[in-house]
């Protein structure tokens, strides 16, 4: 993974707050068919291209002829690629999620990303009291900015 680029900060860990939203996927989605999602290969039909010269174009071309389930055409390419064009109307191959009802999770934690010093425990808030709390933080930041 490539690390992001970040300014190295002027002030230590110790004297930062870190103020997220999270909403993971196994609590704030569930998954959603390709109709409810409006998916373009739901709606237009899709091509999929294999190269059964190797393991895994057999593998994949052995899978949507015998398992897939899906109404599909065959055709061997000049390239020696295998093309498989699948009708409108049926299940892609990827996966869709939709976002559920559920509030995000607002948290507020002593330190950055260098770590958090003073080992407290991060802070759960509901929107209104994370918004409150990020809104007083700035204003400090800004008071003791402006007295230098």
């Amino acid at each position: 993974m490539i690390e992001p680029f970040r300014l190295e900060p002027l002030l230590p860990p110790s004297a930062m707050k870190t103020f997220s939203v999270h909403t993971p996927l196994s609590t704030h989605f569930r998954k959603a068919s390709c109709h409810e999602v409006d998916c373009i290969h739901y709606l237009a039909g899709w091509r999929t291209v294999v190269d059964e010269s190797t393991d895994l174009g057999k593998r994949q071309a052995g899978y949507i002829r015998t398992k897939s389930g899906r109404a599909f055409t065959e055709s061997c390419q000049p390239t020696g690629l295998t093309e498989f064009l699948f009708k409108p109307g049926q299940k892609c191959f990827g996966v869709h999620n939709v976002k559920t009802d559920r509030e995000a999770i607002y948290v507020v934690k002593d330190g950055d990303w260098r770590g958090n010093p003073r080992q407290t425990d991060p802070v759960k808030l509901n929107s209104i009291d994370w918004v409150d709390s990020f809104s007083n933080h700035q204003d400090r930041l800004a008071t003791r900015f402006e007295k230098g």
